[in-house]
């Protein structure tokens, strides 16, 4: 019974590390995260939601690829690395621009058409830094309380994915609530593109 109590004091000490590690890697400004903060002061909590929930869904997928080893077969595969990679370019370029040149209170002109969930899902799984971030956080957890203590952290990790970009959304949000000005609006959205280039730039980086 006493070794009961201590494997659980164990594995609540690994999730409540897995927690605070998460937190760090994976909720420090990347392009997914940039990005979502960027669609919510373009375009508003309301119409961003399908374009955070595409990135919370994809960021999962790679919580899973990376979960299940399927990355490193992936790895040994390098032109599809080299699609990827150009195709996440792309559409960051893409999202950029439309973040930029996005008008004040976007949202009422149909932000949500312009952001949809399958936009979203792109840019998680082609986002390098996803990858990386997530293999650091999940690497670093043991794996000695067995396939619970597994199950766990998939679904910790999965749970912070959600929190995190959650909170990335609604500070944007926040800046589109309180941006009523043209000048201001351009402004911001034009700091929210260039942050996501260089963020994006950064973690293409080896």
């Amino acid at each position: 019974m006493a070794a009961q109590v201590l494997i659980d004091q164990q594995l609540w000490q690994q999730l409540l590390a897995l927690v605070l590690a998460s937190a760090i890697v994976m909720g420090s400004p990347g392009p997914a995260t940039i990005s979502v903060t960027a669609v919510g002061a373009a375009f508003g909590l309301r119409d961003s939601l399908r374009y955070a929930s595409g990135i919370v869904f994809g960021t999962i997928l790679v919580l899973l690829v990376v979960a299940t080893g399927i990355m490193a077969v992936l790895a040994a595969l390098p032109k599809l690395a080299a699609l990827l990679a150009v195709a996440s370019a792309a559409y960051i370029l893409y999202l950029a621009f439309k973040i930029a040149t996005a008008p004040p209170q976007a949202a009422r002109l149909g932000g949500a058409a312009r952001n949809p969930i399958l936009g979203g899902f792109r840019m998680a799984v082609a986002n390098p830094k996803a990858y990386v971030a997530i293999a650091a956080v999940f690497a670093g957890a043991s794996s000695g309380a067995g396939d619970l203590a597994v199950s766990a952290k998939l679904a910790v990790l999965a749970l912070m994915i959600v929190a995190i970009h959650l909170l990335w959304l609604l500070a944007g949000a926040a800046f589109a609530r309180m941006l009523r000005k043209p000048l201001a609006s351009r402004i911001v959205n034009l700091v929210f593109a260039v942050t996501l280039v260089a963020t994006a730039a950064l973690a293409a980086l080896p």
